[in-house]
């Protein structure tokens, strides 16, 4: 470049003269087209400024996160820990640190979502220029090359929609999460915050859902299939279509290969290994009958919101094992229930009835060991064991025995078995027995074996209906009782769970321990909210209770409930309504009290089924499963009536009680126990 003169000013060597006046001259539109463009891009560049500060001033605090506490989900534990339910909203989430995930899991999600990872702060712009680029090439959004911190802004504070001004607030929000967080805190928020298909929310819960593992234990096949579920989740989902979801594997394995994070002989043999899927779920909960009773308990106490997101974890009583045993039991008999025989030449339903179930309760602690509240859970939710009111028939008789021996009566007293017409307000009552047979004197002890109404009315009307109701309400009825003479034949309606407990106590040596499905709550970080403290209340005299034992044990080897008999000590008590409507058998161990129902939702009749048939076989077959393994041993001795004659004058009876024979109102028992207040 030479300057010679004043006239040669601003001229380069070689160039041809007045170049350029010229062009300047022939295209004045171009000098316009730059000031304009330059225009443009400055006022662009301060609107996209202002949006900018516009967006930055209206955007959530990042230090949010660290108290931000996502949905998780609750669960619901047996007693061996397996697991009943996870109750979720939406999202089924399970919040796990960094070092409880599967290394190959870190590998595979950084080598397919962001490469750069650890070398950038919240942003790639390299990664932003080459989408943006392709963006303009295909006149939309084909890219977006957001950063693992940029999709976990958008996860927790932004839309998904695809729009200018998101993608400004994702950059904004992106960089301040790098400052205030670690990359370890960020690659650990996004792994449990993003989502995996079928309302999975969390790389633990996607590890449980897709392959029934945690998330640290997953290999490499599996690693590489769960991220590639990232780019979509539900199309890509094995459960759905394996052959696409084995091709986001492939394309995941061979990036990781790529990078050299593995060899392309290890992709090439992950992609050919087999994987094992778990079953997809065809029930919401594991022992549905009992798990649906626990998760309503906890939405009474909790609330249906808080009990689906806080990440509760509920540990109950039930003995898993044991409840498969009474789901068997109680589907196979109701089955025989269905079941048709020929008569005169027709196709006729044997039993006629079409349901059934069956409770069992540890009654040193009250804890529910199975609950099956019917034939199948599928078919109908109704609980039979805990919601259903029913007539208990005869397994109300020990009651009135209880007030009777609590008032001075032995085993050995005598009632005489006679048929009577009693008085009352509703017009003349006279009880029947089942047999419509009559045995004149008998005692107490043989009379209950035998399920003798007449006794039962007879004694009742003695000691008194308000009496035989205050007492039964002590050791756990709850529903409305009438004081009527057929009280002890079950003529008011109660549920299971009642007579289970009511059972319990004379189990238990006379302490009455509610029933209890649940031993303890702990929340998401381990703090116990609730723990079960076993708080047994004396309701009977020991005595008493094992006197009443010792005439039950006669029930079951000798009287009505013989097919319930085990090798073992065994209590028991048939029940039977008059219109064969319901069927009973409530029976005793040391370890378990056990009862079992038939009969129809609709109260249709049954084919003369009584307690001492399907009941008392299905209380055996279970027992006889739930025993196996438990040593027999005798019943506890706590004292015991002594068997006075019939001629003694404690506890006798005449041979026939008068027709109208006065009620007691003492409302307190010989023990001391005032029944008025329980």
């Amino acid at each position: 470049m030479i300057f010679r003169s004043k006239h040669h000013i601003g001229r380069l060597q070689g160039s041809r003269p007045n170049q350029r006046v010229h062009l300047s001259r022939r295209h004045p539109l171009i000098r316009q087209g730059v000031v304009v463009l330059g225009m443009g891009g400055g006022l662009g560049l301060i609107a996209l400024v202002v949006a900018t500060i516009v967006i930055a001033s209206n955007l959530p605090n990042v230090d949010r996160i660290s108290t931000y506490i996502p949905a998780e989900t609750t669960k619901v534990y047996s007693a061996s820990n397996i697991v009943l339910a996870e109750l979720h909203q939406e999202e089924n989430r399970e919040v796990i640190p960094l070092g409880d995930i599967s290394p190959l899991i870190i590998q595979s999600v950084l080598a397919t979502e962001d490469t750069e990872f650890y070398l950038h702060h919240g942003v790639n712009f390299k990664g932003m220029a080459r989408a943006a680029f392709k963006n303009i090439l295909s006149m939309g959004f084909s890219e977006g090359a957001s950063t693992l911190t940029q999709q976990l802004a958008r996860n927790l504070f932004l839309t998904k929609r695809k729009k200018l001004s998101r993608k400004i607030a994702e950059i904004i929000l992106s960089i301040q999460i790098e400052r205030r967080y670690t990359k370890n805190e960020i690659l650990e928020m996004y792994l449990n915050q993003v989502y995996w298909g079928h309302n999975a929310y969390g790389i633990e819960s996607a590890a449980q859902m897709y392959f029934g593992k945690h998330a640290k234990d997953l290999n490499l096949p599996e690693s590489a299939m769960i991220i590639g579920l990232l780019k979509g989740p539900e199309l890509y989902s094995p459960f759905r279509n394996y052959s696409l979801a084995k091709q986001r594997q492939r394309t995941v394995l061979n990036r990781m290969a790529k990078l050299n994070v593995i060899t392309q002989d290890q992709a090439n043999e992950a992609f050919l290994t087999d994987l094992q899927l778990a079953q997809p779920r065809t029930y919401r909960y594991k022992a549905p009958f009992f798990t649906s009773y626990v998760v309503n308990n906890l939405f009474s106490t909790y609330g249906y919101e808080s009990t689906l997101t806080s990440g509760l974890q509920v540990y109950t009583t039930l003995d898993y094992e044991l409840q498969m045993v009474a789901e068997a039991v109680v589907k196979e008999y109701v089955a025989k229930g269905r079941s048709e025989q020929v008569v005169n030449g027709r196709q006729e339903e044997r039993y006629q009835f079409d349901q059934g179930a069956l409770m069992a309760v540890d009654p040193s602690t009250g804890y529910i060991k199975a609950l099956q509240g019917g034939a199948s859970y599928r078919e109908s939710q109704f609980n039979r064991a805990t919601q259903a009111l029913r007539q208990p028939g005869s397994t109300f008789k020990p009651f009135v025995y209880i007030a009777a021996l609590e008032r001075g009566f032995t085993p050995a007293s005598v009632v005489q078995d006679s048929p009577i017409t009693f008085s009352t307000v509703q017009g003349p009552y006279s009880p029947t027995n089942y047999t419509k047979t009559y045995l004149g004197n008998i005692t107490l002890r043989k009379a209950l074996e035998n399920s003798i109404n007449t006794v039962a009315v007879k004694l009742n009307n003695l000691v008194g209906p308000e009496t035989v109701m205050r007492l039964a309400k002590a050791m756990g009825i709850q529903s409305k009782l009438q004081p009527v003479l057929s009280l002890p034949l079950g003529a008011n309606e109660v549920t299971m769970m009642e007579l289970v407990t009511a059972y319990s106590v004379i189990a238990n040596r006379g302490l009455r321990n509610d029933p209890t499905a649940v031993i303890k709550i702990e929340d998401r970080e381990g703090a116990v909210l609730f723990k079960h403290q076993p708080q047994p209340k004396r309701v009977l005299d020991p005595m008493i209770a094992s006197t009443m034992v010792d005439m039950l044990k006669g029930a079951v080897r000798y009287g009505t409930g013989q097919n319930a008999n085990l090798p073992r000590p065994v209590a028991g008590k048939t029940g039977t309504t008059s219109d064969y409507k319901d069927a009973w058998f409530i029976g005793f161990t040391p370890q378990l009290v056990t009862a079992t129902w038939v009969g129809n939702d609709d109260n249709k009749p049954m084919n003369k089924v009584t307690g001492g048939g399907i009941p008392a076989l299905m209380w055996r077959a279970f027992m006889k499963e739930a025993l196996k393994d438990v040593p027999a041993t005798e019943f506890e001795r706590m004292g015991q009536i002594p068997e006075r004659g019939a001629d003694e004058p404690t506890g006798s009876v005449n041979a026939e009680l008068p027709q109208s024979a006065p009620v007691s109102e003492n409302t307190k028992s010989e023990t001391g126990i005032d029944y008025s207040t329980l």
